[in-house]
């Protein structure tokens, strides 16, 4: 039978093989459509308040030009010499980590290249400031000094919800001293008035009948908002020589003394007055709230938190101005202005700058963004961190003076962040796919446990660890996420659909580093690659991928 009729037998044969050459079709066409995408740069969204033409006003520009003219003052004084300005990618880096705590993605370093030169850190800034990156990030750094980093009595406390407010009220750029007020001055429930958190976090859960401690809230009010660490003398005067006394602490604990807990959550009750054993004493006494300084500013009428929050955010409160500049310059430079960053003395000299800046703030009606773009447009932050003259390095004194960007090591939530961004092509952010949001989420989390939480003394400058370093060397989230892996994983993505080795090196140095290869480095990792294909490939692109996360580079702001 089969020789009568060969064509029968041989039919389904070749029936077969077209099937199978149109599945193989089918499926390469599939394949580019997903793997294609993922390295095709995609233009991030444009921010939406940001116009190429508009240029910054004049009155912006003065105090731009002051701010740069008192430094160079400081610089010819101690004759430091400035170093050179640094590349538009370093800047990009260094607001990105100050200001959301990651890097730059490909497709932001690819959309920020493609703007003007002289536009392209305005650009920039008003990209970040728009995605809700920066809100959330600045909210935290914010709760962390309002009400610590713990949990904090779980019945009467929801710390979320406190930073999710925040965030909203930062990015809508709310005046920072709207938001100072109502924190002081909260009152409702802590579900539905997430300012009350700042109130309640103070509960003893072990004596709720007590209320909100009196003690802990002036402490929070003077570092957080005074910069003044007056509850360093709640125990006794000071013995260091200094002018504060141990009553200037308990007067400013008084104006918390009438908030208690209710069935309507927190409200002021007239009836209840704080009374404190001063040291040497026999006897409680009753303390009666006076602020510590500048008492002709505080209004004669109101409840006592009401007027304690206009007191302290009065425009000619320097000291609120000047404790928001600090804050504000230590996350844009990763060191405060003046250190420790809730230490900043209320009369004296001040480091260049302050006062401009401090003064511009409370004409500006506390604008945060303003702020923030007026230190990004001045001199002292677009200098490099090195002199780039290999018989002259920066010395301690321009380092010191900001003749030099401050090398600084990253907070771990940076370190985090910088990691799980460098190992993707896209932009995790609002906008990154739900799975995208959720992996961050919870290794950035995992993470910054295990490399140890600063907690609320965020800018105390600390050396790195042995632990620190093995976690980045053998830990989970760097192997995970320079692992083969083409869906979640750059350094397989670059590996498989990468033009050219060359193209693969500079796309990975870009996603770590925010920075184009040396010479050097471009050759070395170009001929690791050179001909080699598949499994082979990936590994190298790990290994690759590894060293970067590694090198002490990645883990410094400079």
């Amino acid at each position: 039978m089969n020789d009568a009729n060969p064509e029968i037998s041989s039919s389904p044969n070749r029936s077969g093989k077209w099937r199978t050459a149109v599945f193989a079709v089918i499926c390469l066409v599939l394949a580019g459509s997903v793997l294609l995408p993922l390295w095709r740069n995609k233009p991030p969204p444009a921010p939406k308040n940001f116009q190429s033409k508009t240029q910054p006003d004049a009155a912006f520009a003065d105090v731009v030009a002051r701010v740069d003219a008192a430094f160079e003052k400081e610089w010819q004084a101690a004759s430091v010499k400035p170093a050179p300005a640094a590349p538009i990618l370093t800047l990009a880096r260094r607001l990105s980590l100050g200001l959301t705590g990651t890097l730059p993605s490909l497709e932001e370093i690819r959309a920020l290249e493609q703007q003007p030169a002289e536009l392209a850190l305005q650009w920039w800034l008003a990209r970040l400031l728009e995605d809700r990156r920066y809100s959330d990030y600045l909210a935290e750094r914010f709760a962390r000094v309002y009400v610590g980093v713990e949990n904090g009595p779980f019945l009467i406390y929801r710390r979320h919800r406190m930073v999710d407010w925040l965030s909203t009220e930062i990015q809508k750029n709310r005046p920072y001293d709207e938001i100072t007020r109502e924190l002081i001055n909260a009152n409702g429930i802590w579900t539905t008035q997430p300012e009350v958190n700042f109130i309640t976090v103070t509960v003893d859960q072990n004596n709720k009948k007590r209320g909100p401690d009196e003690i802990k809230l002036a402490g929070r009010v003077s570092r957080a908002f005074l910069g003044v660490r007056l509850d360093c003398v709640q125990c006794h005067n000071d013995f260091m020589g200094g002018s504060w006394e141990q009553k200037h602490f308990h007067e400013l604990a008084a104006f918390f003394a009438p908030a208690e807990m209710s069935m309507t959550g927190v409200r002021d009750s007239k009836k209840k007055k704080y009374e404190f054993r001063y040291h040497g004493k026999m006897d409680d006494q009753v303390v009666s709230p006076r602020v510590p300084f500048k008492e002709e500013l505080l209004p004669q009428e109101g409840a006592l938190r009401e007027r304690l929050a206009k007191w302290v955010t009065h425009p000619e409160n320097m000291a609120f101005a000047r404790t928001t500049v600090n804050r504000i310059w230590a996350l844009m430079f990763n060191r405060p202005l003046v250190e420790p960053i809730d230490d900043i003395p209320l009369e004296g000299t001040y480091p260049p700058g302050m006062e401009i800046l401090a003064r511009d703030l409370v004409v500006n009606h506390y604008d945060l963004q303003r702020l923030i773009r007026l230190i990004a447009a001045s001199r002292v932050f677009h200098l490099d961190s090195t002199t780039r003259d290999s018989e002259h390095h920066v010395t301690d004194a321009q380092e010191k003076l900001y003749a030099s960007f401050p090398i600084t090591r990253l907070r771990p939530e940076q370190v985090a962040g910088g990691i799980i961004q460098a190992s993707s092509l896209r932009t995790i952010d609002a906008e990154a796919h739900i799975l995208w949001q959720l992996t961050r989420f919870f290794q950035q989390g995992d993470f910054v446990k295990r490399y140890g939480d600063i907690g609320e003394d965020e800018f105390n400058q600390r050396s790195g660890t042995i632990p620190q370093r093995l976690l980045m060397m053998n830990g989970k989230l760097v192997d995970e996420r320079s692992d083969e892996n083409i869906v979640m994983n750059a350094s397989t993505r670059i590996a498989s659909l990468a033009p050219d080795d060359a193209s693969a090196v500079e796309t990975a140095y870009l996603c770590a580093l925010t920075r184009r290869p040396t010479a050097a480095e471009q050759d070395h990792f170009v001929e690791l690659l050179k001909g080699i294909k598949g499994k082979a490939r990936f590994r190298v692109m790990e290994d690759l991928y590894w060293s970067l996360l590694n090198a002490t580079e990645f883990s410094w702001n400079h």
